[in-house]
This record gives C-alpha cells, sequence and structure tokens, in this order.
C-alpha cells in the first residue's frame, strides 16, 4: 500500500511551528515573580505603565505605519481626567481609569479624524500641533493645578474591597491592566483586522484594490491606540498619585518613538523591552545629573548601529520565529 507523500507543512520543522504563547507565557512568570525579587516595586510598575503605552503605540506605528508624535497627549489627559475623578469626584480607582481611558479614546476620535487626511511628515506635524496646543490649554486651565499638577490623588480600594496603597496589591492590579491591554493588542495583531492593517502598511492602493477603505481601519486603529495609552496614563497617575504636564509634553511621545524603536518595531514583544530599557536607564542613571540625556543618546545610537531591528527584532531574526 503507498504511503501519502507529506504535505510541506508536515515536512517542516517543529520549531517553524512554535506555539506563539511560550514567550508570552515566559513574560508573564517573570512579572509575576518581579516584585518578590528584591526589585523597587514602583520602578516595576512605572515600567509596566510606559510597556503599555508603547505596546498601543507600536499598534499604530509598527503595524499601520503611522508615525505620531502626539500620542502623549492621549497618556497624559487620560492621567488628568483619572486624577481629577479619583481625587475630585471620588470615584473608585477601576472606573477612574475607565473614564480616563474613555476620555483619551474621545481625543483619539477627533485627532485621529483630523490626522488620517494626511500621510507621512504632514500627519506627524498635525498630531504634534494638535498634542501642543492640548499642552498649553493644560497649562493654564484651572483643573489641572498647571505647572504643580494635580497632587495626592487617592488610590483608593479596588472594587471596594483591596486596599491598593498596599504596594504588592497595587503592583498585581497595575500588572492586570498591562496584560489586559498585552492581550488584547497581540489578538488584534493576529486577527483578519491586523492583517488588513498590515496590508494597509505595506502596499494602501492594493488594500483599496481589495475593496477596503484604508481611512476607515486607520481611524480605528488610532483611536484603539488612544484608548489603550489613556488606560497607561490613567494608571500611571493612580500609581504615583500625580498627574502633571510632564506626561503631556512631546518629551513622552518622543520616549515611547525610542522605547520601541530600541525593543524592536513591529514586534509584540518589542515594546515591552524597550520600555523597561528605558526606564532602567532613567532610573539607574539618574545620579548623572544633567548628563543622562548624553548617556542615553549614546546608548541609543551604539544599539541602533548594533541590534538594527531591536533587540526583540534581532532576537527573532537569529531564532528565525516571531517574537
Amino acid at each position: 500500500m503507498a504511503q501519502e507523500t507529506p504535505t510541506p507543512r508536515a515536512l517542516a520543522p517543529r520549531a517553524a511551528q512554535h506555539p506563539r504563547w511560550i514567550p508570552i507565557a515566559v513574560m508573564v512568570g517573570l512579572l509575576v515573580l518581579a516584585p518578590f525579587s528584591g526589585i523597587y516595586p514602583v520602578f516595576l510598575m512605572k515600567a509596566l505603565c510606559f510597556a503599555l503605552f508603547a505596546c498601543a503605540f507600536n499598534l499604530l506605528l509598527g503595524y499601520v505605519g503611522l508615525l505620531s508624535f502626539g500620542h502623549a497627549l492621549f497618556f497624559g489627559s487620560a492621567g488628568y481626567a483619572t486624577a481629577h475623578a479619583a481625587k475630585v469626584w471620588g470615584w473608585p480607582p477601576e472606573v477612574a481609569i475607565l473614564f480616563g481611558t474613555a476620555v483619551a479614546a474621545v481625543y483619539g476620535l477627533v485627532v485621529g479624524a483630523l490626522a488620517i487626511r494626511r500621510q507621512g511628515i504632514y500627519f506627524a506635524m498635525v498630531t504634534l500641533a494638535l498634542a501642543q496646543m492640548a499642552y498649553f490649554f493644560y497649562l493654564q486651565t484651572p483643573f489641572t493645578g498647571g505647572e504643580d499638577g494635580i497632587q495626592a490623588v487617592p488610590r483608593g480600594h479596588l472594587l471596594g474591597v483591596l486596599d491598593l496603597d498596599a504596594m504588592l496589591s497595587l503592583y498585581f492590579f497595575v500588572l492586570a491592566i498591562f496584560l489586559g491591554g498585552f492581550l488584547l493588542i497581540h489578538r488584534m495583531v493576529h486577527s483578519p483586522f491586523g492583517q488588513v492593517l498590515k496590508a494597509v502598511r505595506e502596499n494602501e492602493p492594493r488594500a483599496v484594490s481589495l475593496g477596503y477603505k484604508p481611512d476607515h481601519y486607520k481611524l480605528i486603529a488610532f483611536v484603539l491606540s488612544a484608548a489603550l495609552a489613556g488606560a497607561a496614563g490613567g494608571t500611571k497617575a493612580l500609581v504615583f498619585q500625580l498627574a502633571s504636564l510632564t506626561d503631556v509634553h512631546w518629551h513622552t511621545s518622543g520616549a515611547v518613538i525610542l522605547m520601541i524603536l530600541l525593543g524592536g518595531l513591529g514586534t509584540i514583544l518589542g515594546p515591552v523591552v524597550g520600555a523597561f530599557i528605558v526606564v532602567a536607564l532613567e532610573n539607574y542613571l539618574a545620579q548623572l545629573g544633567s548628563w543622562v540625556m548624553v548617556v542615553e543618546g549614546a546608548i541609543f545610537v551604539i544599539c541602533v548601529l548594533t541590534f538594527r531591528r531591536g533587540v526583540i527584532g534581532e532576537l527573532s531574526r537569529l531564532l528565525k520565529r516571531p517574537l
């Protein structure tokens, strides 16, 4: 009896069919164990907030090809909204963060509707201009506290039960928010919706010829990216009990671009690794004072020359599997 000829897929090495969830499971395990390894919890929480912010921005830049210089608008606006809702209105933390996320999504809808009419550098300049307008608005508006920001934001009790003033409880709350956003992005990227986004990035005229409406997909991606950036900003406001102008400044938009480039543009784990690298550099080089920016710039140049695809991008190339 003749044997069936194996298909090329069957002949492929098992390593090529390696499940995508294994690197994610390793990351989750490390993050769960991190606070018990002696690492300062506030450092970990700050890194997780910026990791979610970077993942949200990577959804727009890495998978749609849209470079926004104004994403700090959504990050900082959600911080202000969350802080105001928690301190002035007395809302519980989970509701305050949801409110901040909703505010960021609305901003994303407005800014996206205006910005996606342009492409390339014009798109980037429109987002930067709108973000700077918001920055000066927050500087003058009384409810934001001006240069002082909104301070002493209460963390409250999660679901009325869990006291978030306890560092371990707060850490796992932040970790849950990060993982929720991360897994949502992972699902979107590997869905038909994500494939359309990649098609628009690679060849927009061809996507149009196939019957898709690129502007609709760009706007949806922009709003989702803004909302997730808002979730990160609102969470950070609760962690540090502060919402300030720093989070709305264009430097924050530049920092998140740096995180993605260091970690790996268009990869799932790259923004997370990049965020931890940048936050660690800021934390451990703080004693250098004004030289921090010089050292960070030098490290960035070395990394770009050494890891052209970013840390995770190069690792993915060496392992010959997506990460």
